[in-house]
C-alpha cells in the first residue's frame, strides 16, 4: 500500500491532555499488522529491502541487546518502507539445541526423570510441546517494541522448509569433501556432555594452582609446570625448543613418568617458547589442543585419561575420581615422592567456561564431524577484498581479515538430541552413507544413523537464504537475495557472520548473503559497565517499556548508536526520552489547536514570514542530513539532529515566535499555520523510523490519512534561506543573551521588565513583538530610566531595572561571590606558583587547578559586569 492509496478523514485538533503510551502503543501496533503493512510482496515491481533478524534462542526474552538492535532494523526498514522499497524484515527463531535441551532436561529432572527414560524419539516429542506452550515468547515482546516484522513469515531453525535445507547443505558439502569425521581436540562441557562452538565458552580468571613438577631422575631430569595436574597421567612427551642448549643433551631419550610405570620421550618442537618458565612442556595429546598438535607432528599416542563427565579412567588410585578430586590427589602423591619443585596458589589464569551451565571446560580428544573450512574462509575474505561486501565501520575490517584468514575447520557435531540430526547412516560392514533429502536413508540389518546432531550455528549460518525457501528457487529467494544489509552486533563477527558468509558464497553460486554488513556496539550500564547478573547491573527493558513507553526505549537506543561503539544506558536517559516523547506531544497538540493544518499549497515565498523562511530552510537542511546520516548508519548522529531540530528549532523556537502572529489573527496567522502543519508534517514522518507511535498518533490526528507507515519519506526540496537563518540567529542572540542577563540579576522568567528596543535599521525591526513577548518586556513609560544597556547583534536593548530588583541586598549578594571568586583564583594562582608542588603533583592535579583558575577569571568577569550594570543605590 502507497501513501496515494491512504484512506482519508478529516483532520482533527483533538488530542488528550497528555500523552499516555500504554493506551496508544497496543492498539497502534495490532492495527499496523492486521492492515499488513510489514508484509513483504515477492512479486511487486518496487526495488527490495531485505534484512534478516538475527534469530533469538527459542528460550529467550527480549533484553537489552534485542531491543537495540532490533530498533536500528526498525528504523532502517520503516525508512526505506517509506521510500517506496518492498520491505521485508525477515523474522524468526533459532533452536537452541544446548540451551533448549537443557530447559526440558531440567523440567524432566523436577518429574525425577532424565531424557535417558523417556528416549530420544519421546525426548524430542517433550521439547516440540514446550516450544508449543512456552517457547518464543520474545515474539510478543518484540510486538511491544514495535518490532515491523512480517509476522506470516515467520521461520523456525527446526521448520520442515529449513531441515530441508540444512540436509541439503550437508550433502552438498560432504559430496565435494568439504565435510569429513576424524578425531581431534574439542571443547567438551561434562555437565551437557557435548561438544560446544568457540563462541559458547566464556573466558574467565580463575584462582587455580601452579604446580611445578620434577619428571626424570638425576642429570636425565628436567621440570614442567602445569595448572592441570592431573592430566599429566596422560603424558605422552616432555616437549623442549630444538636450540635450547640446557636440553639438547636430553632429545631422543626416554625419561620416568612420575606415578606412572611409563616412560616417554623428549621431543624438540619450535611450538615451545624457550623463554616462558623452565623451557619444558608436559605433552597431553589427548586433552590439550596445543600438545594435540605436537603429538601429530612427532607421531604420539594420545592417551585419553578422562570419560564424558571429567572422571579419571586410568586404573590405579586416581580412578574414579573427579578431575578436581583428582588433581588434588595427585599433587599430594607427588609430593610425598618429593617431586614437587614449587607450588603457587593462589594462580589466577584465564580459564574457559561453558555459557550455558558454567562448568568449566575440558579439551578432550573426539571422533566429530567438521567443515573443511580453507576454500570457504577464502571466498568470505576475497568478498570483502572486492567489494562485494561492504563493512561498516570499515575499521572493523581488519578483525574480520585475522578471523577468516586463520580460521581452522569446524566442529560442527554436537551430542545431543535436540537439533538437526547429522544425515549419516552407518552400515554393519563399515559403509558411510550421506542421504540428501530427497533420498532414503539404508535400511536393514546392522544399519543405523549417527547419533550426533549438527551445531546450532550450522542452521543459523544458512538463514539469509534458507528463510527465503532455499533450495527451492522461490519467488522470495529471486526477490529478496542477496539481502541488503545484515545488522549485528561486533561480538558475533565471526561466529555467525563469517558462517553466513561462506554459506552463502557457496549455496548461492559465489553471491554473499548481504551488500553490507553493519555492526553495532553492546549494550553497556550508563557507566560503561558490561551488564551482568552477578554485577546487579542487568536491566529488563520490558520494565522500562512499561514504565515510560516503548519510544522512549528506543529513542535512548538509537541516541547512543554510533556505529561499532558499545552504548551506555541509564534510566535517567531513558526519562530525557520519555521527556522529549511529552513535549513532541504537548508542542503538537498547542499547534493543532491554533491553526496548524496541511490543507492546500504552501503559500509563495513572498508571503512568509522571515521566521517561516527560516523554519523551511532548516526542515530542507535536516531532510538531506538525516538523510546522509542513515546512508551511514550514524544513529546517534541522527537522533541527535533530529532532537534538536524538534526540540531547540521548532519547539522553542519557531512555535514561540509564531504565537504573536497566531494571537494576532488574519491572514499571516494562516500563513504561519500552514508553514507549522508543513514543519509538523515532515518533522513527523522524520521522527517515525525510531519513535513510531507517539508520531503516528500525532501525524495521522495532523493529516487526517491513514498511517505514517505507509507514508512517503520526506525530500528535500532544495529550498534555502541563507538570510533568514541569518536574521533569525541574530534574533535568537538578543534573546538568549537578554535571558542570561536577566538570571544574572536574578529576575524571575515570567518577571516583567520596562525596555526600550532600538531595532531601527536592522532586520529584527519587524520582530519586536515577538521579542517582547520571550523576554517579558513591557514598553518603557513614562519615568522609564534606563539602568542596563545590552548591544548585541546590531541592536540594543535598553532596561530599567530600578522597580524590580533589591539594588542593595544584589549589590551585597553579588560583592560575596566576588570574594569567594577572588578568593579561589587566589588559592590556585598560589600553587601554581610554588615550584615545588608542580614538581611533585601529577599532572591530572595541575590540570585540574589550571582548570579551576581559569573558571575563577570566568566568575570574576561575569560578577564584575553584574555588579557594573546594576542601578546606582
Amino acid at each position: 500500500m502507497t501513501e496515494n492509496t491512504q484512506q482519508q478523514t478529516a483532520p482533527t485538533t483533538e488530542l488528550p491532555t497528555q500523552y499516555a503510551p500504554a493506551e496508544v502503543e497496543g492498539p497502534l501496533y495490532e492495527r499496523w499488522v492486521e492492515r499488513g503493512y510489514f508484509e513483504a510482496d515477492a512479486k511487486s515491481e518496487k526495488p527490495p529491502y531485505t534484512i534478516v533478524i538475527p534469530p533469538p534462542n527459542v528460550t529467550g526474552s527480549l533484553h537489552l541487546g534485542h531491543a537495540f538492535e532490533h530498533t536500528l532494523i526498525d528504523a532502517l526498514t520503516r525508512r526505506k518502507r517509506m521510500q517506496g522499497f518492498e520491505t521485508l524484515w525477515q523474522p524468526g527463531m533459532d533452536h537452541a539445541g544446548i540451551a533448549t535441551q537443557n530447559v526440558v532436561e531440567r523440567e524432566l529432572a523436577k518429574e525425577g526423570k532424565s531424557r535417558h527414560d523417556l528416549g530420544r524419539e519421546a525426548f524430542v516429542e517433550r521439547v516440540w510441546q514446550w516450544k508449543a506452550e512456552s517457547g518464543g515468547q520474545i515474539s510478543g515482546q518484540m510486538k511491544r517494541l514495535g518490532d515491523g516484522v512480517a509476522w506470516s513469515r515467520e521461520r523456525f531453525t527446526m521448520d520442515e522448509g529449513l531441515s530441508q535445507a540444512v540436509q541439503t547443505i550437508f550433502k552438498k558439502l560432504y559430496d565435494d569433501e568439504l565435510i569429513y569425521r576424524a578425531e581431534r581436540i574439542i571443547n567438551w562441557c561434562p555437565r551437557c556432555l557435548t561438544a560446544i562452538s568457540d563462541i559458547e565458552v566464556e573466558y574467565q580468571d580463575d584462582e587455580g594452582e601452579l604446580v611445578s613438577i620434577r619428571y626424570g631422575e638425576g642429570e636425565d631430569s628436567l621440570v614442567v609446570a602445569t595448572t592441570r595436574a592431573e592430566t599429566m597421567l596422560g603424558d605422552t612427551a616432555v616437549a623442549v625448543h630444538p636450540d635450547d642448549e640446557r636440553y639438547k643433551h636430553l632429545v631422543g631419550k626416554q625419561i620416568k613418568l612420575p606415578l606412572t610405570d611409563r616412560t616417554i620421550p623428549v621431543v624438540a618442537d619450535t611450538h615451545v617458547d624457550p623463554e616462558f618458565g623452565t623451557g619444558a612442556v608436559k605433552v597431553t595429546p589427548a586433552h590439550d589442543p596445543n600438545d594435540f598438535e605436537i603429538g601429530q607432528r612427532h607421531d604420539l599416542p594420545n592417551l585419553a585419561v578422562m570419560d564424558e563427565r571429567a572422571v579419571i579412567t586410568v586404573h590405579g588410585p586416581f580412578q574414579g575420581l573427579d578431575r578436581l578430586e583428582a588433581r588434588s590427589a595427585i599433587v599430594a602423591a607427588l609430593r610425598a615422592e618429593g617431586r614437587i619443585v614449587a607450588e603457587k596458589r593462589p594462580y589466577v589464569h584465564s580459564v574457559g567456561h561453558c555459557s550455558r551451565c558454567k562448568t568449566t571446560i575440558e579439551p578432550r580428544l573426539s571422533m566429530q564431524w567438521w567443515v573443511k573450512v580453507g576454500p570457504l574462509a577464502k571466498a568470505a575474505g576475497d568478498a570483502v577484498r572486492d567489494g562485494k561486501v561492504k563493512i561498516h565501520p570499515q575499521e572493523m575490517e581488519k578483525r574480520y581479515f585475522d578471523w577468516v584468514d586463520n580460521l581452522h575447520d569446524w566442529c560442527i557435531s554436537r551430542q545431543l538430541w535436540w537439533g538437526h540430526r547429522i544425515p549419516v547412516w552407518y552400515g554393519p560392514n563399515g559403509e558411510v552413507v550421506c542421504v540428501g533429502p530427497d533420498e532414503q536413508p539404508p535400511t536393514g540389518e546392522g544399519w543405523h544413523q549417527d547419533t550426533d546432531v549438527l551445531d546450532t550455528w550450522f542452521s543459523s549460518g544458512l538463514w539469509p537464504f534458507s528463510t527465503l525457501g532455499w533450495p527451492e528457487r522461490t519467488e522470495s529467494l529471486e526477490k529478496f537475495y542477496p539481502n541488503s544489509v545484515l545488522v549485528t552486533g561486533y561480538d558475533i563477527l565471526f561466529f555467525w557472520v563469517a558462517r553466513m558468509m561462506m554459506f552463502g558464497l557457496y549455496a548461492m553460486d559465489g553471491t554473499p548473503p548481504f551488500h553490507t554488513i553493519a555492526l553495532h556496539g553492546m549494550v553497556r550500564d550508563q557507566n560503561g559497565k558490561k551488564m551482568s547478573k552477578s554485577f546487579g547491573n542487568v536491566v529488563n527493558p520490558l520494565d522500562w517499556m512499561d514504565q515510560y513507553g516503548s519510544d522512549a526505549v528506543r529513542f535512548t537506543l538509537a541516541n547512543g548508536a554510533n556505529p561499532g561503539v558499545d552504548v551506555p544506558i541509564g534510566e535517567d536517559w531513558v526519562k530525557a526520552s520519555r521527556n522529549f516523547a511529552n513535549k513532541i506531544w504537548n508542542a503538537t497538540r498547542f499547534a493543532l489547536m491554533n491553526g496548524a493544518t496541511i490543507e492546500g499549497e504552501l503559500p509563495p515565498v513572498e508571503q512568509l514570514s522571515a521566521t517561516d523562511r527560516w523554519i523551511l530552510s532548516r526542515l530542507n537542511k535536516t531532510v538531506a542530513q538525516v538523510d546522509a546520516y542513515y546512508e551511514d548508519y550514524q544513529f546517534a548522529k541522527l537522533s541527535d539532529a533530529l532532537y534538536h531540530f524538534a526540540w531547540d528549532e521548532v519547539f522553542d523556537w519557531y512555535v514561540e515566535l509564531s504565537k504573536t502572529t497566531f494571537f494576532a489573527g488574519g491572514e499571516q496567522a494562516k500563513v504561519s499555520g500552514r508553514v507549522l502543519g508543513e514543519v509538523l508534517d515532515v518533522m513527523l514522518r522524520l521522527l517515525h523510523p525510531i519513535v513510531p507511535f507517539v508520531t503516528e498518533a500525532l501525524w495521522t490526528t495532523l493529516t487526517g490519512r491513514e498511517s505514517l507507515v505507509i507514508a512517503e519519506w520526506p525530500k528535500d526540496s532544495g529550498f534555502r534561506d541563507d538570510a533568514a537563518e541569518a536574521e533569525i540567529e541574530n534574533l535568537q542572540q538578543v534573546v538568549t543573551e537578554v535571558r542570561r542577563f536577566r538570571a544574572d540579576q536574578g529576575l524571575q522568567p515570567g518577571q516583567k521588565v520596562p525596555a526600550r528596543l532600538e531595532l531601527d535599521g536592522t532586520p529584527l525591526a519587524a520582530h519586536e513583538a515577538a521579542i517582547r513577548q520571550l523576554l517579558r518586556l513591557q514598553p518603557e513609560g513614562e519615568g522609564f530610566s534606563a539602568t542596563a544597556s545590552l548591544p548585541v547583534a546590531g541592536a540594543i536593548v535598553a532596561l530599567d531595572l530600578s522597580g524590580t530588583i533589591d539594588v542593595a541586598a544584589e549589590r551585597k549578594r553579588l560583592a560575596k561571590d566576588l570574594a569567594a571568586a577572588e578568593k579561589e583564583k587566589a588559592q590556585a594562582e598560589g600553587k601554581l606558583g610554588n615550584e615545588a608542588f608542580l614538581a611533585k603533583a601529577p599532572d591530572n592535579v595541575v590540570d585540574k587547578i589550571r582548570t579551576r583558575l581559569a573558571k575563577a577569571d570566568e566568575d570574576i568577569a561575569r560578577i564584575q559586569a553584574q555588579l557594573a550594570n546594576l542601578p546606582q543605590a
